[in-house]
């Protein structure tokens, strides 16, 4: 069902609790050098300010396991959001401490308050099945009238922030921000009613990880396309010479399956662009896929599957892209990436590109306002596609 989103809610006066999903890139110096995740979430921090609300927002940055880590602070992210917004954004060195209750009581309409990184809390680790009495989880609960789902990265886990604050904020508004409706309005209603002829694109290198999202698709696409490493493992199950090519050989009885299951829905690489060595300047050749010769390796579907798959995506409806068709960052094994990135660009689908480094690529090439949606969350996008719903969403208010 559809959730309700922040617009739904008078927050004038309200403390509002949004988790957002600031988990930037920092360089040596803890400055960001890719604020997108922080653009991102601007359309609901606006929304909030603009409307008189008290913005408290919350986020985990990296690993830090339950550790205060300096080099993870979430400090940067909060001067990030100060240059964009052109305002003041004021910042608690703690989560529930001292610091944070002070600046949440003190918050006033309009104003803006991160909290530090929230993994540096041990109780940001709990999971649904764990006590909803938690302190961490209660003291987050009780900063806010408000809380706003706004963090899609994050969406398929049911740490604290996630779950148990907004269990425990029952009977108060519980919404999803601008982001995430965007992303559930994508990932899950235009697949589950898609217009035909409905291509997927899924690439990377382990199949393993796509296993789920190719099965899932294959009953509601018209073609998957498989490229990227990935494809070895295929083609190995198919009794095809990979040399040495990156192979999950424990995964190739699945892949057999998948073959079988697929069957003319499922298309493979016909050729294949190799090299000797991990460079690209190594020596090079286009060889029929599945005969690779010794002391090669696959790095890149070749340009007859390039042409045949860019053909396949430009009568499509309705795309979904998940994962590159070679490696990518290492030209000239990024033809084949660009290939399908171009002709979704060129096409008149509903195109979906499902985060990681489909959504880097489409950056790179320029094309971002030339699809339809590009996910933030690579790890939630691919569970979207496979299928799963989310607890983290599914508690949320209903529109």
């Amino acid at each position: 069902m559809p959730k309700k989103t922040v617009a739904a809610v008078d927050v004038k006066g309200k403390r509002v609790l949004v988790r957002v999903d600031f988990n930037v890139p920092l360089n040596d110096a803890l400055e960001v050098t890719d604020n997108l995740r922080v653009q991102m979430a601007l359309p609901t921090i606006k929304s909030v300010l603009e409307r008189g609300g008290r913005l408290i927002l919350m986020s985990h940055l990296g690993r830090p396991e339950g550790q205060v880590v300096p080099a993870m602070s979430l400090k940067p992210a909060a001067d990030c959001l100060a240059g964009l917004l052109g305002q003041d954004v004021q910042f608690a060195t703690d989560t529930v401490g001292d610091d944070a209750k002070a600046k949440v009581e003190s918050l006033k309409n309009g104003e803006v308050l991160v909290l530090e990184n929230l993994r540096f809390n041990p109780g940001e680790d709990r999971k649904q099945e764990d006590d909803v009495k938690d302190p961490f989880a209660a003291t987050l609960a009780g900063f806010a009238d408000v809380y706003v789902n706004d963090a899609f990265g994050t969406c398929h886990r049911t740490d604290s922030s996630m779950y148990l604050v907004p269990k425990l904020m029952e009977g108060k508004p519980r919404v999803v921000g601008f982001l995430v409706e965007k992303e559930i309005r994508y990932l899950s209603e235009t697949i589950s009613s898609p217009e035909h002829p409905f291509v997927a694109i899924v690439g990377g290198a382990k199949v393993s990880d796509k296993i789920n999202v190719i099965r899932n698709l294959l009953t509601i696409c018209d073609k998957v396309l498989v490229g990227g490493a990935m494809a070895y493992t295929f083609e190995l199950a198919k009794g095809r010479n990979v040399a040495k090519s990156l192979v999950e050989y424990e995964y190739v009885k699945l892949a057999k399956e998948l073959i079988k299951e697929g069957g003319d829905k499922l298309e493979l690489p016909t050729d294949t662009h190799c090299g000797d060595d991990f460079s690209g300047d190594c020596n090079k050749v286009v060889v029929e896929a599945g005969n690779i010769p010794v002391g090669y390796e696959g790095f890149d579907i070749g340009p007859e599957t390039a042409k045949k798959y860019a053909e396949t995506v430009l009568t499509a409806k309705t795309v979904v892209w998940n994962g590159p068709m070679g490696v990518a960052e290492m030209p000239p094994f990024d033809v084949g990436t660009k290939a399908v990135a171009q002709a979704i660009a060129d096409g008149n689908s509903t195109s979906i590109i499902g985060g990681g480094d489909s959504a880097a690529a489409i950056k790179q090439l320029g094309f971002s306002d030339k699809v339809s949606h590009v996910s933030t969350g690579g790890g939630a996008s691919l569970e979207m596609l496979e299928g799963k719903s989310f607890a983290a969403v599914e508690l949320l208010d209903e529109a």
